[in-house]
């Protein structure tokens, strides 16, 4: 059972850093429980304020809910109560409930829920599929709005008001407009995760939206370089934060840019490329080529 309230949740969120590390693979494919964990407990000699386990960096699009269900468990157990960790809940709205349910039972802290899968909806249908899984069970939960599930503004707020356990927004679309409509309808009633990929490259101008986190990617295989980058954003160390964006993140997006699904295979190539792998990916992902993965390796030299 978790020591988080959804309110104690939001507001360690909103207090550092959050980890999406990946879920590790065996050459056939299969969980490789073992990496994992290994992989869990070297990020945990770094602060971050969560951990979100079989997110999107997790491949959790992939995983079947049984999966889930142990990449969830082994997160837990190996955290120990160190972090909150909070779990997926995705596709259709019965589904998310289910795998809201099955989070608590394994401990979890907290829920990500995800947009439904392969259909479009109206804001009105968005605030009731949100509503039921708030309702399923008393974790905190972290709404990620993007692709076909974008929340505006007053259905943010409809949200805030029926739900308590309505805790966070985690934006993965980027609308200065819709955020800014968002922060002054809502305030802080609500945590603001930057969730664009490769989060770093926006978080010093939305840190004046509200958004006051976000979900590092590049944690998996840079943790310190992670956090020195987020403590110069709250800082508001401009100079620090552009140098860092030119020396590191643009040429990495000039990688990642390349192919469709490269922003999920590319912390893989970067454990590759650290000595840390983590596994290939699973389809429908592809893995970098191997002179992508040595010009990575390149630019990760240059920054160590």
């Amino acid at each position: 059972m978790t020591d988080y309230t959804p309110t104690d949740l939001a507001a360690q969120l909103k207090s550092g850093l959050l980890s999406f590390p990946v879920t590790h693979f065996t050459a056939d494919l299969r969980i490789d429980e073992a990496g994992y964990r290994k992989h869990l407990a070297w990020l945990s000699e770094y602060p971050v304020a969560g951990l979100f386990a079989a997110g999107g960096t997790g491949e959790g699009f992939s995983l079947t809910s049984e999966e889930t269900d142990q990449v969830v468990r082994a997160a837990v157990d190996e955290v120990a109560g160190a972090v909150p960790v909070l779990a997926p809940a995705t596709g259709s709205t019965a589904n998310a409930i289910a795998q809201a349910r099955a989070a608590e039972a394994a401990g979890a802290d907290g829920l990500l829920l995800m947009p439904p899968y392969l259909t479009e909806a109206s804001q009105r249908g968005l605030i009731e599929h949100v509503s039921q899984v708030c309702r399923a069970t008393g974790l905190g939960v972290v709404v990620y709005s993007r692709a076909n599930a974008i929340l505006r503004d007053e259905a943010v707020a409809i949200l805030a008001d029926r739900n308590r356990t309505f805790v966070g927004f985690k934006d993965g679309v980027g609308n200065i407009e819709q955020m800014t409509r968002t922060y002054a309808r809502v305030g802080d009633r609500l945590t603001y995760i930057g969730g664009l990929p490769t989060a770093e490259t926006f978080a010093l101008p939305l840190l004046q939206l509200g958004v006051s986190t976000y979900s590092s990617a590049l944690f998996n295989f840079l943790p310190q370089w992670a956090t020195e980058f987020y403590d110069a954003v709250r800082a508001k160390d401009t100079v620090e934060v552009y140098r860092r964006l030119d020396e590191f993140v643009i040429p990495y997006l000039d990688i990642r840019d390349r192919t469709q699904g490269y922003a999920v295979s590319i912390v893989k190539a970067g454990l590759t490329a650290v000595g840390r792998p983590a596994g290939p990916v699973r389809p429908p992902l592809t893995d970098l080529a191997d002179p992508e993965v040595a010009e990575l390796r390149d630019l990760i030299d240059r920054i160590s």
